[in-house]
């Protein structure tokens, strides 16, 4: 049977309701698994009749419950505005808030296995900001509503670069690189290269080989542009290989992705594996978290408010992160 995918609609003023219609809409997505949108009903209609689109929409209340027809987009119905309140294209604190209400009764549904796997469209921060919610990105929020530790987790980006398929683990993210450095430790390298070789694994690879990149211009050239790569990062490639790992480096992140014969990449840094995805695959990078029990993946790319509603919006990386969990999450 195709794997059931939770789709979250994101920020509803943004393009995530779009894309997520018109990715549910796409026959190439229902040839690979069932598609299951969260969201209010009334945002997807209000994008549906901006965009011009015409879905028939059959809403449930628990993905347990969900049935799939011909032609028709299924529904997981959150009721978070009244008719007439959503403004497109607008930061709000009920914008945030809604963003992360349907993600977390996605990533419910799937830690009850009603859903395999769970693929977020875009929010808005400042309307997280604005609704007083604590939110550092997807990998630490998916953390905390599978009860993981939020340093447990990691983000994975993937995206196609002339014909190679990329896969880019993170150490560290969304923090300011002074504290970054202060958080890489040998454990938590260790930890970011063995989540990468487990959801490798789960992605159906047999013997995925790592490269790892290091901190300092050079790798460090032998300690004269720093240390970290002697004391931290190069110890802990020791550990995951003593754990079977199959991981090389630390490699220079400037030289780093021009080594072929690797199934994935860990950095160190948001900017070491961001600027090669944003460079090559701007609308087509899809963002995977790594580290805890649940499936999940969004799209890289922001919420557009400037063309939220106006038909505009590009499904590309949508329908890439649902092809690759659905891959991920198929029986044998």
């Amino acid at each position: 049977m195709r794997p059931a995918i939770a789709v979250t609609i994101g920020d509803p003023a943004g393009i995530g309701p779009e894309i997520a219609l018109k990715a549910a809409l796409d026959p190439r997505v229902g040839e690979i698994c069932r598609p299951l949108l969260f969201g209010d009903r009334g945002v997807l209609e209000t994008h549906a009749a901006a965009c011009r689109l015409k879905p028939r929409i059959e809403g449930f209340s628990r993905a347990a419950q969900a049935r799939w027809a011909d032609g028709a987009v299924a529904l997981i119905e959150r009721r978070q505005f009244r008719p007439g309140e959503l403004q497109i294209g607008t930061i709000a604190a009920p914008n945030g808030e809604a963003a992360l209400d349907s993600a977390k009764a996605a990533i419910d549904a799937a830690l009850a296995g009603e859903v395999d796997a769970v693929v977020a469209a875009p929010q808005t921060e400042s309307s997280i900001k604005l609704a007083g919610i604590d939110f550092d990105g997807y990998p630490t929020f998916v953390a905390r509503c599978s009860s993981v530790p939020p340093e447990d987790a990691f983000l994975m980006i993937c995206f196609d670069a002339r014909g190679r398929e990329m896969r880019i683990a993170h150490v560290t993210l969304h923090i300011s690189l002074r504290r970054a450095i202060r958080l890489i430790t040998r454990d938590r390298v260790l930890h970011a290269i063995r989540s990468t070789d487990s959801v490798l694994r789960r992605m159906g690879l047999t013997g995925p080989r790592i490269a790892v990149s290091g901190l300092n211009p050079h790798a460090g050239e032998g300690g004269l542009f720093g240390e970290e790569e002697q004391n931290i990062i190069g110890p802990a490639i020791g550990d995951a290989k003593r754990n079977g790992v199959v991981a090389e480096g630390p490699f220079g992140a400037d030289t780093l992705f021009l080594k072929e014969g690797y199934d994935a990449y860990v950095v160190m840094v948001h900017d070491q594996g961001h600027i090669m995805a944003k460079s090559h695959a701007f609308t087509g990078t899809a963002a995977l978290t790594i580290g805890t029990p649940v499936l999940f993946s969004s799209v890289a790319h922001g919420s557009a408010l400037d063309i939220a509603g106006k038909n505009r919006a590009d499904p590309g990386a949508m329908f890439s992160a649902i092809r690759r969990l659905a891959g991920a999450s198929s029986p044998g």
